[in-house]
């Protein structure tokens, strides 16, 4: 049974084991709001799994260690306990859905970890997990539906209440839910007035479901640039503790994760992947009521992939005003390209690409297509530029 006392304990063992993520000032996510980050995406391994994983291993029996571990994980989980195995002498094997970013796999295996990739989810990984674990005999540590992991998480509560003493609301990522079961258990038995405010993808609103419908609840799928909380089902455990201590649960576009991503790169040079970015963007985008309260983001995890981090800044470019592609139809004759050009940078633009296309079938025979790739500072010098090319005669016939 899940106790502050457990979860005290927990903190005492980890306290040699884990960084003690220090709060940072983010006026400008929201600034109708006091926001502050809780950077678990600099904790040991990137995220803030290692404190759950860690603590279980460390309750286990002599008899258990000497078995091994085996988990499942979409990433996170994988590398927090492949890490705490390897510091306590014990063998791990780590069943990953092979979707996880490569990065994740070989942090994962560099920690020491057996890798087992299956095909699917991270539930289709589940399932065969458990496989392993029936024919090997070896402990099985749950990613999120588990006592002794959820004290583990729940260490940041404490934390948090140690570090800032008026915290009005936390805003906490949700995959299966065992972070912000910890996290709100101990921040509400301490202080039952802050608000705990979930956050998922709108691709996988797993929790949100079984919450709003007062059962648990199963996806048919899951599609979202946030990996590590794509959980088709949550946990029996950490169902009943977010019915009975968090406040909602919202969630959260790709469009509006990237954004966040890209803000957190900017304004506080920090790297977060999707799923730690999802509390992030829904204080920017104003999902729950925090308008004037002191509140903190926890930001889970920063294992992102360089690859997916480049689509990921592009899409967030496009979705919040910062680039922009217009197609203008001209006449094809010589200055065009500099007059359209000079009109973009007196209105404050910079032109970054551009491709020139002969005319089709429909159009005059002298006619031709200019497609002009810009960067920009937000919508509404979109627009100003747009008038102005109007007002100079151009016909925009297409843009994104």
């Amino acid at each position: 049974m899940l106790t502050l006392d457990k979860i005290y304990h927990a903190s005492y063992v980890l306290k040699e084991v884990i960084r003690r993520t220090d709060l940072i000032n983010a006026p400008l996510i929201n600034p109708s709001a006091k926001i502050w980050l809780k950077p678990e995406n600099l904790q040991l391994t990137g995220s803030f799994k290692i404190r759950g994983s860690y603590y279980k291993i460390s309750q286990l029996s002599s008899e258990e260690k000497s078995k091994g571990v085996i988990a499942c994980s979409a990433g996170n989980h994988a590398q927090g306990v492949a890490l705490a195995a390897t510091k306590n002498g014990i063998k791990s094997t780590i069943c990953l859905p092979d979707c996880a970013p490569i990065s994740k796999i070989e942090a994962t295996r560099r920690y020491g970890a057996d890798i087992c990739l299956v095909e699917g989810v991270y539930d289709d990984a589940y399932r065969h997990a458990l496989e392993l674990r029936d024919k090997t005999g070896s402990t099985f540590i749950h990613p999120f539906d588990d006592e002794d992991v959820i004290a583990g998480q729940g260490t940041i509560g404490l934390e948090l209440l140690d570090q800032m003493q008026e915290i009005d609301a936390v805003i906490v990522p949700i995959g299966g839910g065992g972070l912000i079961s910890g996290v709100a258990y101990a921040m509400k038995s301490l202080n039952p007035k802050i608000k705990i405010y979930g956050v998922q993808s709108s691709g996988a609103p797993s929790m949100a479901n079984s919450i709003h419908n007062n059962k648990i609840e199963r996806l048919s799928e899951v599609k979202t640039i946030a990996d590590g909380i794509a959980v088709k089902e949550p946990g029996q455990n950490t169902f009943d503790l977010c019915s009975k201590y968090v406040d909602d649960i919202v969630t959260v576009t790709d469009d509006e994760v990237s954004s966040a991503i890209l803000s957190l790169i900017e304004q506080q040079k920090l790297i977060a992947e999707g799923a730690g970015a999802v509390s992030v963007a829904a204080a920017m985008f104003n999902k729950v009521p925090i308008e004037g309260k002191n509140t903190v983001c926890l930001v889970s995890g920063g294992n992102i992939d360089v690859n997916i981090l480049d689509r990921v800044i592009k899409r967030g470019l496009l979705t919040s005003g910062r680039s922009y592609m217009l197609t203008v139809e001209l006449i094809d004759k010589p200055g065009q390209l500099l007059n359209i050009s000079r009109i973009i940078a007196d209105n404050g633009g910079n032109v970054i690409g551009v491709h020139h296309e002969r005319a089709n079938a429909t159009m005059d025979i002298n006619g031709c297509f200019l497609r002009i790739n810009m960067e920009t500072r937000d919508f509404e010098q979109i627009e100003v530029i747009k008038k102005a090319l109007f007002d100079a005669g151009y016909h925009i016939c297409n843009h994104i």
